[in-house]
């Protein structure tokens, strides 16, 4: 009967996933947009010495004619500064600009993408991470296809090209998590809050939508502000949407695993409304979907009874599915048992350093 069940509930994984990414929206090609409106690509930087020189290099290949590029250092202790004064010297498109003191209340980084919002003056702003990579058409790209889907914000989840054990086995789970969990047919065609994803990695978002719903300053104690900011642009009338801009944005996330740790650490527990029934529901649930699978192939083998492999490759296919969508290695869905077990194990750190109320620590900063 274990059996059975566990076949049945993966044949509905896999078959709910793959009609879901049929809503997941792809990034329209470039094609002749008549007026080029400025546009304002944001970045800030605390201590990422080591991205500064290839971002800026990267800049410097987009393709859109009114762009500027305004990079703001956040208290960097690591000579940020002064390599992206070095590296966008003699480019006018460039500003530098150094953050102000932090106030209290505010998230770090939701306090240096509001302080960018100040400087720009593009009619659309793009937030960008330091450690993201982007085609020289992004732009172009992502202005298509907010104005093709009467969009006011796009943001969608980049390729990870992971360089350490923990990364592959956590980071690409964004996707998964996504695909698994979000109707996204709700998500991109209702404005409904509750049905929204967003990554603060890339943020493409129409200037007097931004400001009207407040912008980084309505979420700025956040620290999932990628996804309470789409939640203010629902709320307040806006269509958001979520687009695969694995084909065009990169990122390399996390530099090692302790800071693969620290970093989901952080976010986790707060993106699930640092709620303990939730930490228990997923456990359950994937336990049921990856773990239990898992346990009985091992016994199929061990037994020689091959059809108790069946349910693992099944989750296999689904995991696979997934990587093959979002131009992850396919290698990763084999290890989703493992995958699934360290989320878990993050899950229930997350919650207990709430629970005893401690500290995130993140880049230097403390954060509740």
């Amino acid at each position: 009967m274990v059996l059975i069940i566990s076949m049945a509930v993966a044949l509905l994984l896999n078959l709910w996933t793959i009609l879901n990414s049929f809503f997941l929206l792809n990034l329209k090609k470039k094609s002749g947009l008549k007026q080029k409106p400025l546009v304002s690509l944001l970045v800030p930087l605390r201590n990422e010495i080591e991205h500064a020189a290839d971002l800026v290099s990267c800049l410097k290949m987009i393709s859109y004619p009114n762009v500027e590029f305004i990079l703001l250092d956040d208290h960097s202790e690591d000579g940020t500064y002064e390599s992206l004064l070095y590296e966008v010297s003699e480019d006018p498109r460039f500003s530098v600009v150094k953050g102000r003191h932090l106030p209290e209340g505010w998230n770090g980084k939701v306090h240096a993408c509001h302080q960018l919002s100040e400087q720009a003056d593009g009619d659309y702003y793009l937030f960008l991470d330091a450690d993201a990579r982007v085609h020289p058409e992004i732009i172009d790209r992502s202005l298509v296809s907010l104005l093709t889907h009467k969009a006011s914000m796009l943001s969608g989840f980049p390729r990870y090209p992971n360089r350490h054990f923990l990364s592959h086995m956590l980071v690409p789970l964004q996707h998964m998590v996504v695909l698994m969990h979000l109707p996204l047919a709700a998500a991109n065609f209702t404005k409904h809050p509750a049905f929204t994803a967003a990554c603060g990695i890339f943020i493409f978002t129409e200037r007097k939508a931004y400001e009207a719903v407040g912008g980084h300053e309505a979420v700025k104690g956040s620290l999932v502000e990628d996804v309470h900011i789409a939640r203010q642009m629902k709320k307040h009338g806006h269509r958001m949407i979520l687009c695969n801009i694995t084909a065009d944005v990169i990122s390399y996330m996390y530099d090692s695993s302790r800071e693969t740790w620290e970093g989901f650490k952080k976010n986790i527990y707060t993106g699930i409304g640092r709620s303990p029934l939730m930490v228990i529901l997923l456990t359950v649930l994937y336990v049921i979907l990856f773990i239990l699978p898992f346990a009985l192939g091992l016994y199929g083998g061990l037994t020689g009874q091959m059809v108790y492999l069946l349910p693992f490759l099944l989750t296999v296919t689904f995991k696979m599915y997934v990587d093959a969508l979002t131009r992850h290695p396919l290698w990763l869905s084999w290890l989703i048992p493992v995958s699934s077990g360290i989320l878990i194990a993050l899950l229930f750190t997350s919650m207990m350093v709430h629970m005893r109320g401690g500290t995130y620590q993140w880049k230097g900063r403390s954060y509740e």
